[in-house]
C-alpha cells in the first residue's frame, strides 16, 4: 500500500480503541477513533475518504446495527463489526444490514488486520477492475431486468435504482462474470472473503439472501440465483456487457 489507508474505530472501550490505534498506526494505517456511534456519525464526512470501518456492536446509546444502518444511508465504505456476544444472530444481522465482515470479541488483533487486508486488497481490485471498464468502454453488465452500472456500482431496475455496499457489488460480480456457472461456498467465501468458510460460518447463505432480496426474488422460489444442492449457486441469466444503455 502506497497511501497510508484510513480506518475509523468505533468502540466504547477506552482499552480497545488504543490498542487498535497504536497496532493499526504500526502497519502504517491512518487511525481515527470514536466512542460511540453518535460521535461517529457526527463526524463522519463521506468526502473524508475513509477506506473501512471498525464498528463495535454493542456501544452505549446508538448500537452497531443502528450506526452502520445510518452509515449506509451515506456511504458504501467497508464495515467489520465486532461482537462480545456469541449468538450467531448478531453477525446474521449485521451482514444482512450491510456490513462486509465481523470478528468476535476478544479477537487477535493480527487477525483483524488479516481480514481488514483482504477486504482492502478486494476493494483496490474493484477500482482496478472500474478502470479497466472505463478505458475499455464495459461498463455496464445487463441481465434479466436489471443493469448494473460498475463506475457508479448502481443496480437499475425498471426506472428506480439502487447503491450496491462492497460486499453486495462483489458478490454480484462474481456471478456476473461466471454466469451459468455452478459456484461454490468455498468460492464464493475466497473470493468475497479472502479467507475460507467454515461449516458454522453462515456468511455466504445470509450474503446470497442478501442480494437475492435486492434483485427482487421469491426467497422461496429464486430464479435468478438457484441453489444447487451440496454445490453452491447458479446465476441462470444470460449477461451482456455494454458500453452505454440507452
Amino acid at each position: 500500500m502506497t497511501k497510508a489507508k484510513r480506518i475509523y474505530v468505533v468502540d466504547d472501550d477506552d482499552e480497545i480503541r488504543t490498542l487498535l490505534k497504536s497496532y493499526l498506526e504500526k502497519h502504517q494505517f491512518t487511525v481515527f477513533t470514536a466512542d460511540s456511534g453518535e460521535a461517529f456519525l457526527a463526524n463522519f464526512d463521506p468526502n473524508q475518504h475513509i477506506d473501512l470501518v471498525i464498528l463495535d456492536i454493542m456501544l452505549p446509546g446508538q448500537d452497531g446495527f443502528s450506526v452502520c444502518r445510518g452509515l449506509r444511508e451515506q456511504s458504501q465504505v467497508p464495515v467489520i463489526m465486532l461482537t462480545a456476544n456469541s449468538d450467531e444472530m448478531d453477525r446474521i444481522i449485521g451482514l444482512e444490514i450491510g456490513a462486509d465482515d465481523y470478528l468476535a470479541k476478544p479477537f487477535n488483533p493480527r487477525e483483524l488486520l488479516a481480514r481488514m487486508k483482504a477486504i482492502l486488497r478486494r476493494m483496490e481490485q474493484i477500482e482496478v477492475s472500474e478502470h479497466h471498464h472505463t478505458n475499455e468502454a464495459h461498463r455496464f453488465y445487463h441481465f434479466a431486468d436489471f443493469t448494473l452500472d460498475t463506475l457508479s456500482r448502481e443496480l437499475h431496475y425498471s426506472d428506480e435504482k439502487e447503491s450496491l455496499s462492497g460486499a453486495d457489488y462483489n458478490l454480484l460480480m462474481l456471478f456476473l462474470k461466471n454466469p451459468g456457472e455452478v459456484l461454490t461456498r468455498e468460492h464464493i467465501a475466497e473470493n468475497t472473503r479472502g479467507r475460507d468458510s467454515t461449516p458454522l460460518d453462515r456468511f455466504i447463505d445470509v450474503h446470497v439472501s442478501r442480494l437475492r432480496h435486492r434483485l427482487r426474488e421469491d426467497a422461496r422460489h429464486p430464479q435468478l440465483i438457484k441453489t444447487v444442492r451440496g454445490q453452491g449457486y447458479i446465476l441462470t441469466a444470460s449477461v451482456n456487457v455494454l458500453d452505454h444503455v440507452n
